[in-house]
């Protein structure tokens, strides 16, 4: 579930940044945590998400709009294990852990708990992304995607020898022009992506190519947004 956007919807607010909340298997996983506790505190209650019922939190970088909610929802929840790059800074890991809560620093591709994988840390930047292997294929998850997206699905398929199901999150593609976006709308597919969810820095043009290239397997991305798989 999409839990902070840049795209609100109804009385739940949209604010630069993103956020997903993650109920696979028995786990319940907090993909980063927006750039404002308040906004992603208020969008949880909204959503009837108790944030005691988090057991981890997936950091994908260390930008403010991925990392800047962390604090508060620690304030609620601090009985968390955070998965984050292990780039991020000393004095950050520190204050986490001085809340209570367990820092695990990741740099290569690992499995962190049954079924669910980190990338590894990836450059520019120094970003994670989560795979999921689901039995219709992996469900990737990303924040910004600085490294490309199209690397990051290579990667995740790799890791996991398995086809791509679902791609989600941020594509960092708002500054990208259209015949760049179509290549990697068509690349996306070749390598077998079946869904597609452009949220976050994606761009207005991006949503509209993806949504002409993937038709009914396009989904709008917007706080509130639910997926089953």
């Amino acid at each position: 579930m999409i839990i902070y956007d840049n795209r609100g919807f109804g009385e739940l607010e949209g604010s630069w940044g993103f956020s997903a909340l993650i109920r696979f298997h028995n786990y319940t996983i907090l993909f980063d945590t927006g750039g404002n506790g308040r906004i992603l505190l208020n969008n949880m209650r909204k959503l009837g998400i108790d944030p005691n019922e988090i057991q981890y939190v997936f950091l994908s970088h260390i930008h403010g709009d991925h990392t800047g909610g962390l604090w508060d929802f620690l304030e609620e929840n601090s009985n968390v294990t955070v998965f984050l790059p292990v780039s991020f800074p000393e004095n950050f890991k520190e204050n986490i852990k001085a809340r209570g809560a367990k820092v695990v620093p990741i740099s290569k591709p690992v499995e962190i708990l049954p079924d669910v994988y980190s990338t590894g840390e990836m450059f520019p930047v120094g970003e994670q992304s989560i795979i999921l292997n689901t039995s219709k294929g992996i469900v990737i998850i990303t924040g910004c995607s600085h490294p490309g997206v199209v690397r990051i699905v290579e990667r995740a398929e790799n890791i996991t020898k398995k086809k791509p199901y679902l791609v989600l999150g941020g594509f960092h593609l708002f500054g990208a022009n259209k015949t760049e976006i179509k290549e990697i709308s068509k690349k996306l597919k070749s390598l077998g992506v079946q869904r597609i969810m452009p949220c976050h820095c994606s761009g207005d043009e991006a949503r509209k190519i993806f949504a002409k290239e993937f038709g009914a397997n396009y989904i709008d991305c917007r706080v509130g947004k639910k997926i089953e798989i």
